[in-house]
This record gives C-alpha cells, structure tokens and sequence, in this order.
C-alpha cells in the first residue's frame, strides 16, 4: 500500500493523520510542498511527515511525527529535510510526537540518533530551530528536541529521557510540562496544539531566516502601557516600553523570581529583552545567559533592564556550582558581538552591574534612571567598610547609608566617571533605546581568531 493510499485510508476511517493536521496548522493555506511522501518502512509509512512552505509569509523547512516509532527511514527522512534547510538558509521546526525508538532495527536506529544530532548541532546557530513537544517526546528524541534554539510543549505532552515509571526515585510530575517549564527546558507551554502553533508562528515572526540575513521588520504601535514605578517586573517594562503587543515571554516558569526574557521589537524591530531583579540565582544567570546566546547566533539586539542587587549569597548555591552559572551569564554577554543596551533602573550592584551593564559586558549603550544606585557592595555593607565613624548618636546609619547612595553611589556619579553613558527621566527610555539601536544597526565587531572560547560549562 502506498503511503497516499494509507492515509486516505485512515481519514475514511475517522482517523486523520496528527501530523498533516500539525503542519496544516503551522503553514499558509496551501503553501506546504511534502518531500519524500512515500518513503516507507516494510507495510508502513515512515512515521513522518516532511516539507516546507510559507510561514506567516516566510519560508520554513518542517517535520511532524505521527506518533509511531523512530526508526532510521524517519530518520533519513527527516536528514533530507535538514541538508535542505542548510542549502537554503531556512528555518526548521521540529514537532515531536513518538512512541520511541523501534528497537528491533538495533543499532541502525542509534546511529540514526547520531546522524540527526549531528545535523541538528551544524545547524546550530546558523538558522533558527525551534522543536515543540506535541505528544511524547521520550529518549534520545527528547535530547534531540531539547538542541533546538526554542522548545514549546504543549500542556498534554511527555518529555524525559527516561520513563518516569522506572526510574527509582520516581519523582511526582516528572516529564511532565509543568516540570520541563519549571527546569528552563520548554520555553513555553501552551494549551494545545493551535496554541503553540500560534507561538512557533510569533517567534518565527521574530527571528531572521538565518545568521546572514537581514531581521524582518514587522509593523508596530506605540505602547499604551503608562510608565512602570521603581521595582517594576519584567513584564512590566517590557509591556511599557516595547511595541504594542510584541512581546513574547520565554521560560517563564523557570526562574521568574529574578530574571524575565522575552522576544519583542521595538520600533518594529526584533529585539531581545532580559530583566534582572532582586538577588540573581543560578538558574537566573542561566535563564539570561540562554536568552542572550541565542541572540547573539542571529544578531538580534539585546535590551537589559537591571535592578538587581548582586548574586544570591548563600553557601549551599556555591556548593550547587553557582559561581559557575554566573562566569557563565559573564562569558556569554561579554562575547556577544550583538547590540547591547543597558537601563539601569534600580540597583546594580557589584558583580551583577560588572556582568549586565558594564564595560566588561561589552555593553555598547549603558543609561540609567535618576535614583539608580551604582555600587561595588551593597550600601549597606558598604557604608559598615568605608563610613562606619560617620555613624553617631545624632546620624543613624540609615541617613549614612542614604548619603551613600545619593552622593557617592549615585547614577550620576557614575556617570561623571564615564560608567555611564546618560541618566535618563524614565518618560526618555523608549526614545532612547531606539535611538542607540538605530546607530548600532550597523554595529560590526571583529574578535581574536580561535576556534571557541571555553564556556564555563
């Protein structure tokens, strides 16, 4: 039986095939072209549908399981589609839905795995991939999906590399979506697969078709939002200063205590914007450093809002390897060659401003607020090394330490020794933002000659 004549099959019988209904979903009316249609394994289809077509107007290379089992004519199958997307520059999406691997092909079945991982990381960086967990996504396909740029599951989906149900400690939820949100894997989850189907579409929207093209230039209005109060969440000052409605919030279940990432524009176009608040983590600095790398691969420019008061102090985050997250975030925007802008908002103090904001960032715009407070240590602490004979019956340390801080640890201390590149009243920053990013459009940065520079992993 053909692989047509299969399907038609199934649809007389009620049974449509998920993934041609995924992919009708996720291109244009009428704009998908399916390669290698009657590819099968022995009786069956190959367990894959694969093509390319129009996304949103914009060209995309596409894969959709059908929930049957991974075995190496999929595999090839889904190879193909990947060589083409390297010929072409294109974007790939990814939709996993697997019963697994089919273990009678043995070994071919893994050297399959390892054909694809190899494609999926020489793609890396050099177009957008984005995979979304539409049913079970198990094994060495979980490590597969978990390579893409973006990860987006739907709330029903399984993703784990081992099956809950043997591991030992069996841990409530695990594999679930709720838990791949909570540990930074899926990027967003959505309520079904229309849902993510619309996400996969807004970050495609947002993205370049590869590391040397052009970003799209998308239509915008002004934000409506009024402007955020000191303290302000991520989202708020997203909200407030980015285009109406662009914004798309990334991993927002995964350390949303101290760090906000999102896709926007502004001015129409796609910007990447973090915000980091409170006592940066080490989930915190990983959260940031992925959104910023990813960035980076396709030049998109990064916006930072800062109001963070260092990294989180605590014993047991050092024996948990935090300092390691933190040289992580530090390395990644240091080596970032795409326009940076900082805004200041709060609090930047010590190695949190060294990491976000300052020159060791290679920040290439860096503005503050008129109360933000700039310090190597906390005021606090500060005022206990350096000003402690100042404190007397008649001066508290608070009024100390609020001299400190609007003298010495002022914005516009920083400023005055060139830490700074503006203070800014807040109604100033979307102008601003905008301005800077106009100039860095034609930003271009040559690096020393090397093959990598070593990650502290």
């Amino acid at each position: 039986m053909s692989a047509q004549n299969f399907w038609q099959a199934r649809e007389m019988m009620g049974q449509p095939s998920p993934a041609r209904e995924r992919l009708a979903m996720l291109f244009d009316a009428d704009s998908f072209v399916e390669l290698d249609g009657f590819a099968m394994t022995g009786d069956e289809p190959a367990g894959v549908v694969c093509g390319y077509g129009a996304v949103m107007g914009s060209p995309a290379c596409a894969f959709a399981q059908d929930g049957s089992g991974f075995g190496k004519v999929q595999a090839a199958k889904i190879a193909k589609l990947y060589d083409l997307a390297l010929k072409t520059g294109i974007p790939v999406v990814g939709i996993y839905d697997s019963a697994g691997a089919r273990v009678a092909e043995g070994a071919d079945v893994l050297a399959a795995y390892g054909e694809l991982l190899l494609r999926i990381n020489n793609l890396s960086g050099v177009v957008p991939q984005i995979s979304l967990v539409a049913g079970t996504c198990a094994g060495s396909s979980a490590l597969l999906a978990c390579c893409a740029d973006f990860v987006v599951m739907t709330k029903d989906a399984q993703f784990f590399m081992t099956p809950p149900a043997l591991s030992q400690d069996k841990a409530e939820g695990a594999g679930t979506a709720e838990a791949a949100a909570k540990a930074g894997v899926a990027h967003v989850v959505a309520d079904g697969d229309a849902q993510a189907m619309d996400a996969v579409k807004q970050m495609l929207m947002r993205l370049p078709l590869n590391n040397l093209a052009a970003a799209p230039v998308l239509d915008f209005a002004a934000p409506a939002e009024e402007l955020p109060a000191a303290g302000a969440s991520g989202q708020a000052l997203a909200a407030a200063f980015c285009d109406s409605g662009s914004v798309v919030e990334l991993l927002g279940g995964f350390a949303d205590n101290c760090a906000y990432t999102a896709l926007a524009s502004l001015g129409g176009s796609p910007v990447g914007v973090v915000a980091a608040s409170g006592k940066l983590t080490a989930d915190g600095c990983n959260k940031i450093a992925k959104m910023v790398n990813v960035c980076d691969a396709f030049q998109i420019p990064v916006v930072t809002f800062v109001d963070a008061a260092g990294f989180e102090p605590s014993s047991k985050a050092e024996l948990c390897g935090s300092v390691r997250e933190m040289a992580k975030l530090s390395h990644v925007y240091a080596e970032a060659t795409t326009a940076k802008v900082a805004v200041i908002t709060g609090k930047a103090y010590g190695a949190a401003y060294v990491a976000l904001a300052g020159r060791a960032a290679n920040s290439d715009y860096t503005i503050a607020w008129p109360d933000a407070v700039i310090s190597p240590l906390e005021p606090q602490t500060a005022v206990a090394f350096l000003y402690g004979d100042k404190i007397t019956p008649e001066t508290s340390r608070e009024q100390v330490q609020a001299e400190y801080e609007q003298g010495e640890a002022s914005a516009l201390a920083a400023a005055k020794g060139g830490h700074l590149d503006d203070v800014i009243s807040p109604e100033l920053t979307r102008p601003a933002i905008l301005a800077a990013l106009d100039l860095l459009s034609a930003k271009r940065v040559s690096r020393h000659p090397k093959k990598h520079g070593n990650l502290p992993l």
